[in-house]
């Protein structure tokens, strides 16, 4: 099965929407790299990244589950590489 490298950048306005966005990442764990979130107190915003390695078809139900939670943005990066998966 053939895997990407991508970066889904995420930003929450409401905070509401951190369970149902915990769960979805719960969902994907498998797939999942790396995460790091920032808290931005001043603009009551959190600023995630995730990092993954999945198959393009994963990559893309997993950004359009977070893209479609009320009070969440995201955008995704593709890196250039594809591998073969195990």
């Amino acid at each position: 099965m053939e895997t990407r490298v991508a970066l889904i950048g995420i930003i929450v306005e409401d905070p509401g929407a951190v369970d149902a966005l915990n769960a979805i990442l719960h969902e994907y764990s498998a797939y999942i790299i790396g995460r790091m979130g920032i808290p931005y107190r001043q603009k009551q915003i959190s600023v995630i990244s995730i990092a993954v390695d999945a198959p393009q078809d994963c990559i893309s139900a997993l950004s359009g589950k977070i893209g479609r939670l009320p009070g969440i943005s995201t955008k995704t990066a593709y890196s250039h590489v594809i591998s073969q998966g195990d």
